[in-house]
Parts: structure tokens; sequence; C-alpha cells
């Protein structure tokens, strides 16, 4: 519902991709790995419960706080039964490449939702490194990986920009004799590579006629980490719209990482006219961590560069709300990923934004928005926003409804528990 302004300080929780692959690569190296800040969304609990499977020690000791004994490269137990992965997409694409060099059988399954996504992706590049898949029709989940050991090290160049398939690779090549090389024609994500490094994975990245070459020594021996994770910049973005768009907000949002590759709302907000300062800001585990200060903007229309896409691509919906909300037009192609996301969300949020009197035009790869000029949604409180099961639509339409006169309901909040279980309480404590 419409809202007074968001003000004092929050913090959100944990990043989703460290927390992922700081328990992963906890459960590799050998001794014990303790975590702070842990997300400790279902997908996240998905990864843990995985690697538990697999023979590591994983226990939480308190809230965010969780540790790791690892069994060490190479010595992951098979699981006795099918590993559920609920509606992780993150979790099934890196344990696919973790396994895929381990001498063992696995077998992945997940929800409805998980089950549409194509897996082909990583399956292309593990099977040439010598893994054997059965996967359901069009490459999908339930699927089973039988691990190569040893496994053949190869030379990947990413067809699609995807930091899970690089990650997967990469993974894959801990365990395996010699060499494994990721080339990526366009920068994504690089929280793999900054924490294996962490751990003390031989990994170096050169850059070669603008394309990024990573590689990683395999048969590597890892060590145990202290890691503080910091909280998530994609859940941090809800709230900057939300402080950007509803009037009087003045809202310090503590402890986010602004890792270059995840940051680009950050840059795309502020050529827009947002009011975003970085607070003491510093490096927190090979990540550059601030608070940021964010105040109520006039926004206004831009073409977004489709070259800011890969690192910016889960904060899209909620740009679209900023962009709904602003002066003139706001246009954003490249985004031809997003229609294979959790649900198709540049159609999604069309219709959603419609639905709550915005004017957007949907095209093949993205939408024209044409901004109320700060003036607030209509909102859609005779109708349910249909979010098709997808957190990020049902926490942005959310964000629509602080400014919008009638508010807005989406038809099922259950999904945000998958990255985002205090989003609603936060939400709450921080509007006044």
């Amino acid at each position: 519902m419409p809202s007074g302004p968001l003000k004092g300080e929050i913090r959100v929780p944990g990043d989703k991709s460290i927390s992922h692959r700081s328990i992963m690569l906890g459960a590799l190296a050998v001794g014990e790995t303790r975590v702070t800040g842990l997300l400790e969304g279902e997908d996240v609990l998905a990864t843990a419960a995985a690697m538990r499977a697999m023979g590591a020690q994983v226990e939480r000791t308190g809230e965010g706080a969780w540790s790791v004994l690892g069994v060490g490269v190479g010595a992951l137990l098979q699981p006795e039964a099918p590993l559920d992965m609920g509606n992780s997409g993150t979790s099934t694409r890196l344990l696919m490449g973790l396994v895929a060099t381990h001498a063992i059988e696995t077998r992945f399954f997940g929800d409805a939702s998980l089950s549409k996504r194509p897996m082909g992706r990583v399956i292309e590049p593990l099977s040439q490194m010598g893994a054997a898949f059965e996967a359901s029709e069009g490459g999908r989940l339930p699927l089973t990986v039988r691990g190569a050991n040893p496994a053949v090290p190869i030379e990947y160049r990413l067809p699609v920009a995807s930091a899970q398939v690089k990650s997967a690779v990469l993974l894959a090549g801990l365990n395996t004799p010699g060499i494994t090389t990721v080339i990526e024609p366009v920068p994504t994500r690089d929280h793999s590579e900054r924490m294996l490094r962490g751990f003390g994975a031989e990994l170096d990245v050169e850059e070669i006629g603008g394309e990024r070459v990573i590689r990683v020594r395999g048969e590597a021996e890892l060590r145990p980490q202290v890691i503080e994770v910091p909280g998530d910049p994609s859940s941090a973005a809800f709230f900057m719209v939300a402080a950007l768009v509803v009037p009087d907000s003045e809202l310090l949002i503590r402890n986010v990482g602004l890792n270059p590759t995840r940051a680009g709302l950050v840059h795309v907000l502020r050529q827009m006219g947002g009011s975003i300062t970085e607070v003491n800001p510093r490096e927190v585990g090979g990540e550059p961590v601030a608070d940021l200060l964010v105040r109520h903007s006039p926004l206004k229309g831009i073409a977004v560069d489709p070259a800011v896409v890969p690192s910016m691509v889960d904060e899209f919906p909620v740009l679209f709300v900023a962009a709904a909300l602003a002066e003139g037009t706001t246009v954003c192609t490249g985004l031809e990923e997003l229609r294979v996301k959790e649900s198709d969300r540049i159609s999604v949020m069309a219709a959603a934004l419609t639905g709550a009197g915005a004017s957007v035009t949907e095209t093949e790869d993205g939408l024209t928005i044409h901004g109320s000029g700060g003036a607030p949604l209509r909102g859609s409180a005779n109708s349910r926003v249909k979010t098709h099961l997808d957190h990020r639509i049902a926490m942005s339409m959310a964000v629509a409804g602080l400014a919008s006169k009638d508010g807005v309901e989406v038809d099922d909040t259950r999904p945000i528990a998958t990255s985002f279980p205090q989003f609603e309480a936060l939400l709450d404590g921080a509007t006044q």
C-alpha cells in the first residue's frame, strides 16, 4: 500500500552469489571455514544441504553464522539420494560443475519453475571435460551427472554471457589435471574468481583482444577461510529505488557489496539523477563494500546502455519501476536473457506495470517506458498483479505500490522467501 517516506537505516541480507560459493568452496577446503552474514534463504539452504549430502559438515552456529568442515577437492562422496535444488538455478548449475569431475553419480531435481529452466549451456562444456549426462527433454531437470575422473581440461569460450556457466567450468577445473581455461567475450560477475583466489586456488585473469581469459590450475588444495558476506546489491536494489521514488525519503543501507560486475544499477540510477552516496567505502574479503545513503530524487528517463546488462541483469524489474516514475522516456534493450529467468521478466513486468497505470511498450529485447514525471502511479487495487511465482517481480511491484495512489496487491508473496525472507518486515520498518 502507499505509505510515508523511507527513513533511518537498514541492513539487507547477505549476497546470494557469495553465500552459495562460500558454502561450496568451504566444503572443498580441508579444515573449518567460518561464514557470517550468510543469506539464509531457501536457495542457499539447498546448496548447504547438497554439500552435506556429499560429505561436508555444514552447521548453523547462529543467525547468519555457519561452520563448514570441508573434505578437500576430489573427496566429495556420492550422495545417497537425489539432490533437491528447490528453485535455485545457481545451486544447480554450479554443483553440476563441481560434481562433473568427481568419480560420483549425482541426480538433481527441483521445483516446477526450476524444472523449466534449460541446463544445456552447462551440460555442453562439462561434457567436453568428460562428464556424462542423462537429462529430461530439452536439457532440463531432473537430470543425472556421472562425473569423469580424471577429467580433461578444456579451453571454453562462453557463447552467451553467463556467470553460472563460467563458474561451473572453473569449479569443474578444480579437480581436473592441468589448466582449465574460460574465455569471456563479455565480462560477467566475478565472485567465483575472487573467492577461488581467496581460498588459495591458482587462478589468473588476463585481457586478450578485449576478452577476459580466466585460467585455473587443477588438483587444487583449498585452504579454509573466515568469510564475512557483504549485503546483496540485488536486495538493496528494491530499497534504493523505493527511497528514490517516495517523496521525503532518506535511507542509509548498510554494508552493500559494490563489486563492479554487480553494481550496474547504482550507476544507471545516478545517470537518471538519483542521489546515492557511498559512505565508508571499504574492502571485505576481496569484495568492495560501502554504506549507501539514498535520498528522494526527481529521476529522468535515459537510454540504458546494453553493455551494463550483465552487471544488473536481476535488477531490471525494479529499474522498470523507477523508469515508470521518472520524467521522460527510458529505453532498455539487450535484455533477451530476462525472458528465460524465473519468469519471462519482460512480459510479466510489462503487464504488471501497465496494470498499475504505467505507460509501457514491450519490444523483442526489452521495454520502452514513458514515465509519469514523478506523479504517483494509479495502482491496481482492484486486480492482483500476476507474479508468475517470481520473487523479483513480487518485490518490484511492492515498491511500485509505495509510489501509487491505490497501492498494488500481488497474487503471491511466498516466492520472496527464496531470496529475501525479511523483505516485507524491512520495508514496513523503513516506511514512516
